[in-house]
């Protein structure tokens, strides 16, 4: 019985690993150079914009210093405004010269310019400092077109490197209102040379650094308390029962725990420095989070120390102290990832991968639980059978890491 425990617990495990391995390198991302525009528009390079499910085409007509964009804003629901602007005098929102749109309760779409003056303003309309051509906008299956071409012979610097400014809020009649001023919507920043294609961070390495520490972050913490800490339950929870996996699998629970839990203070500590390098930018449930996890992770580490001996009538106690502790940490950890996921905002696909591990693991789960209860059930039966035989004995012994 015990090698066909081990047997099925190593090709329902090999199985799962599979799965995971093959949902995290699938890819469900739109990429801008598959878009074919319905006006048959068609630019030179495309960049898919890390935040706020945009796009850029352009195509730079170096002769004329003239730049031909059409800028796409896609999941986009009504009562909500886009903009993208150039901004020829710093990274930031002020001094942005912006080109807003937005659906109209006539089904029509409004797009204009609107020079950005201060952080308080209400998007009026405006002329630009340069010139802008060939403005219009469509907005069909809750994506925004915004094309026009832009005459920036005189702004360009850099050998040809702009800052560019993407963002997106929500409409009172039709008014803009403020943008949201945390998450994605103070990220959407970058700098773009429209001649050699090459996009990157506004902010230059610092902006990458962050983006960098962030996913970093993401990596540790999923990896260690949104995987690590289910796998090690599972093995401490199925394998025990095979009796010829007794001590190695109190071996492996330990070491996966403790490997999770060493991975998940690292993803911790950058998670605070995190927090200390972007100051008025606050998430209040991921943070109280985490400082939960790593609480109550610190707590059942030590408490290891003071694991009472299987016959030892205080063991029961600690059993369910450890146990509660235990899924407790698994249930905050896999939250706490998706909370992260909402914050970091990746492309879709990563999600969906750690979806798939999780409902995975969820799936063994349920099938190791269903045989273990056959091998205890089947057990059971055969040890009072022994029992009752005359000729039977009652060979079974209780492990000391039960």
């Amino acid at each position: 019985m015990s090698i066909s425990m081990m047997k099925f617990l190593n090709q329902t495990l090999c199985l799962s690993l599979v799965l995971c391995i093959s949902m995290t390198t699938m890819s469900f991302a739109q990429t801008c150079s598959k878009y074919k525009f319905s006006s048959n528009n068609v630019f030179a390079s495309c960049n898919d914009l890390p935040f706020l499910d945009s796009f850029l085409h352009y195509t730079y007509d170096s002769s004329t210093g003239t730049l031909h964009i059409a800028y796409r804003h896609t999941k986009l629901t009504s009562g909500k405004w886009v903009a993208w602007a150039v901004n020829p005098t710093s990274t930031g929102m002020v001094g942005a010269q912006a080109i807003v749109a937005y659906p109209q309760s006539d089904g029509t779409v409004r797009v204009y310019t609107s020079p950005i003056r201060s952080y308080q303003t209400s998007l009026q309309e405006g002329d630009l400092s340069f010139n802008v051509s060939g403005l219009s906008a469509t907005y069909e299956n809750n994506e925004m077109v915004i094309l026009a071409s832009l005459s920036l012979a005189q702004d360009l610097g850099n050998g040809g490197t702009i800052n560019t400014v993407w963002q997106d809020g929500s409409m009172s009649g039709n008014s803009p209102l403020p943008h949201p001023t945390s998450g994605n919507n103070v990220r959407s920043v970058s700098t773009l040379n429209v001649v050699s294609g090459v996009s990157a961070a506004a902010g230059g390495a610092g902006g990458s650094s962050k983006l960098r520490k962030r996913n970093i972050h993401g990596i540790l913490n999923g990896v260690s308390w949104g995987i690590m800490m289910p796998v090690g339950a599972i093995i401490a929870r199925y394998l025990r029962v095979a009796k010829s996996a007794n001590p190695a699998w109190f071996y492996i629970h330990v070491f996966c725990q403790a490997s999770a839990y060493i991975i998940g203070v690292a993803g911790w500590a950058t998670g605070l420095k995190l927090g200390g390098d972007s100051p008025g930018i606050q998430y209040s449930t991921h943070r109280s989070i985490g400082i939960a996890l790593f609480s109550l992770a610190t707590v059942q580490v030590f408490a290891m120390f003071l694991r009472p001996k299987p016959e030892h009538k205080h063991r029961l106690y600690w059993n369910i102290y450890h146990h509660s502790i235990g899924y407790t940490l698994i249930i905050l950890g896999v939250v706490n990832v998706f909370k992260g996921l909402e914050i970091l905002s990746p492309k879709k696909q990563w999600k969906n991968a750690y979806t798939g591990i999780i409902v995975a693991l969820a799936i063994v789960a349920a099938l190791l639980e269903a045989f273990t209860w056959y091998v205890v059930i089947k057990r059971r039966k055969l040890e009072e059978s022994a029992k009752s035989s005359p000729h039977g004995a009652s060979n079974g012994t209780r492990s000391q890491y039960a």
